[in-house]
C-alpha cells in the first residue's frame, strides 16, 4: 500500500511538468524506496549518490553557517539534478531537462516531498 502511494506521488510529480525526466524516493542511507527512473539507470547508484550529495550538502550548510539544508541542485550539460528532504529520513531526487523552468519544478517537488513525508 505504502509503495503504491509513493509510486503514485512520483508519477504525479513526473506528469506535472514535461521538464521532469525521472524521480526517486531514497532513504538517507542511500536505499531506494520508490522510483520512476529510466530502465537504463542504475537504481543503486542513484540511491548512493543522492545520499552522499545530501549528506555533503548538510555538512556544507552547517560549516558555512547557511542554516538548515533545504535542497541540493546540480547542473550539468544535459540537465539538472534536484535533491530535497522528504521528511527526516528520506530524500526525493528529481532529474530535469536543461531548459527546465526551475521555479515551477521547485514548487512541484516541495509539494511532492510534503506528501511523501506524510506517507513515510
Amino acid at each position: 500500500m505504502r509503495q503504491e502511494m509513493l509510486g503514485s506521488i512520483l508519477n504525479e510529480l513526473n506528469g506535472s511538468s514535461v521538464d521532469i525526466e525521472a524521480s526517486a524516493v531514497i532513504s538517507t542511507d542511500g536505499l531506494l524506496i520508490s522510483s520512476v527512473l529510466p530502465h537504463d539507470m542504475d537504481e543503486d547508484r542513484v540511491g548512493a549518490m543522492s545520499a552522499a550529495m545530501i549528506s555533503l550538502g548538510d555538512r556544507t550548510a552547517q560549516e558555512l553557517s547557511r542554516g538548515e539544508l533545504e535542497q541540493v541542485l546540480v547542473k550539468g550539460g544535459t540537465g539538472y539534478i534536484l535533491m530535497t528532504y522528504a521528511g527526516q529520513d528520506a530524500v526525493i531526487t528529481v532529474l530535469a531537462k536543461p531548459k527546465a523552468k526551475l521555479g515551477l519544478i521547485f514548487l512541484d517537488v516541495k509539494r511532492a516531498a510534503e506528501n511523501i513525508a506524510k506517507v513515510l
